[in-house]
């Protein structure tokens, strides 16, 4: 075993703040690495060092992966934590990480680039008797002969890219008459996001429930999972609200599940966090999805549910001791949800929205977490990924997490820029979410923009009609009062507007 005592985490934001308050806690010290953008960012504060690695844009910076290697070599680092995103993935700088002698906080090289392409962990995890939607086991190049196989497995299909995700490289084809065009896109997509052209087939599940399954595994062999999340509210492919456990599981469903996510990282010999997702249609029939090599942004409704910090987790397998609990002693505890606040106008399409944050105060409260990387005047930076916050809560059921998630988002006080509290507000208070009855194509079977517009404006004629009232009766210290307590208990979408 080798025991860490410095910890650099190649990355910024809330995650490297939650990656060295763990690191904190286990008497770790920290390196924090930053890009001129972030030279006042509050990772580079609370970290014990900080190195400046480059300009302001990713490949000046953070994906510097030699620069960071050096950085390590000369303040003696142990370990790097790669956070998620970034080079979380990537399985050269892994190997590099590795052979300058430094623990990478992370699965193997080899791991990574097996499950780094989906047809690749297709392959390895078919003996396993993995179900797996229909579709083709290689990558499709000719044109005729994938229109063919699509054919086959039956309109519409979808058309995949190889070496990557968050949506990029993939197109839905609903007729053979669309179909060479829509392939030379996703060809030509997954090229200039990848670098990599390979394309797949997959039979398309119309309204499908993204569950992902966390699991851990140490350096002796032993795999456990920590039961699922709830991803399928999402937008643009990308998970907006999260929850755990799902709704919809049985305990039945859910242990089989559980078990094939197992087997998914036994395929790769699979050590430290991941996360299997799956696809699982509206007769509970569940497909394996993807393997992602890294922790994930939801990881905290995981650790509510379980009581486990999974960072601590990762560190203590990367030192190389053995997991501290059997599958048999892990149980579910009450109920999670994530919500995650991105700088993004969800009445206009959800595109960012970057500036300054005029106001920002966080809710608070019992079953309230806020895993963040800002705060109040600080300016959200063009160059990254526009999420400000990740806002948690847990209660004893699913009923109380939403009763819970609903006031921390009254309480969350965010203006200078548009967020995506209203749309989280809108979703938990939605009939379909409410049920537990709702799938991937929720945003667009219910969502309007100008639902948000509405309530804008009826929040705004509602303090008029308040205002005009006390103004009338001459009692400017009641109208003070009123819009206090309006800006007090109102929903963000108004603070926003102010």
């Amino acid at each position: 075993m080798r025991k860490i005592n410095k910890l650099l985490v190649a990355n910024r934001g809330e995650i490297a703040l939650r990656v060295m308050r763990t690191a904190k806690e286990m008497g770790i010290k920290t390196v924090a690495i930053y890009s001129e953008a972030d030279r006042n960012a509050l990772h580079v504060r609370f970290a014990d060092e900080a190195v400046c690695v480059g300009g302001p844009k990713s490949n000046e910076s953070y994906l510097r992966g030699d620069v960071i290697i050096d950085v390590c070599k000369k303040l003696h680092v142990d370990a790097v934590h790669p956070g998620y995103g970034f080079l979380s993935e990537n399985a050269e700088f892994a190997k590099k990480v590795k052979e300058a002698g430094i623990v990478f906080i992370g699965p193997s090289p080899e791991a990574i680039e097996l499950m780094g392409s989906k047809l690749a962990a297709k392959a390895a995890v078919a003996k396993y008797n993995i179900p797996m939607v229909p579709g083709t086991e290689e990558a499709i190049t000719d044109v005729e002969a994938a229109k063919e196989i699509a054919s086959q497995v039956g309109f519409p299909i979808l058309i995949k890219a190889s070496a990557g995700g968050g949506g990029k490289g993939m197109r839905v084809v609903e007729n053979v008459h669309v179909f060479e065009e829509q392939m030379q896109l996703a060809v030509s997509e997954a090229t200039s996001a990848f670098g990599d052209g390979s394309v797949f087939i997959e039979k398309y599940i119309g309204s499908p429930r993204h569950i992902e399954i966390q699991v851990l595994g140490d350096t002796h062999g032993n795999i456990v999972h920590l039961f699922e999340r709830e991803c399928s509210i999402q937008r643009r492919h990308q998970k907006v609200i999260e929850e755990a456990p799902s709704s919809i599981l049985t305990p039945a469903l859910r242990d089989e599940m559980g078990r094939c996510a197992v087997n998914v990282a036994k395929a790769c010999d699979y050590v430290g966090a991941g996360t299997v997702e799956f696809l699982v249609d509206e007769n509970l029939n569940f497909y394996f999805l993807e393997m992602n090599t890294r922790l994930q942004v939801e990881h905290p409704v995981t650790e509510q549910i379980t009581g486990l910090d999974l960072v601590k987790e990762q560190i203590l397998i990367a030192e190389g001791n053995p997991l501290r609990f059997k599958q048999e002693d892990l149980e579910i505890y009450g109920h999670a949800l994530e919500l995650r606040v991105y700088a993004e106008d969800p009445a206009n399409n959800f595109l960012p929205d970057i500036g300054r944050l005029e106001t920002y105060k966080r809710p608070q409260g019992l079953g309230v977490r806020v895993d963040d990387g800002f705060e109040q005047g600080m300016d959200i930076p063009i160059y990254y990924d526009p999420m400000i916050a990740k806002l948690v809560t847990f209660g004893k059921d699913r009923e109380e997490a939403i009763d819970k998630m609903l006031r921390a988002i009254d309480e969350y006080q965010i203006t200078g820029i548009e967020t995506t509290l209203p749309f989280g507000k809108y979703v938990l208070q939605h009939e379909a979410f409410v049920s537990g009855n709702f799938d991937t194509k929720f945003i667009e079977r219910y969502f309007n923009p100008d639902v948000l517009q509405q309530q804008l404006s009826d929040g705004a004629e509602e303090v008029a009609v308040v205002l005009a009232a006390m103004l009338v009766n001459n009692k400017k210290p009641a109208v003070e009062a009123n819009i206090n307590k309006q800006n007090a208990q109102g929903s963000n979408w108004r603070k926003n507007r102010t």
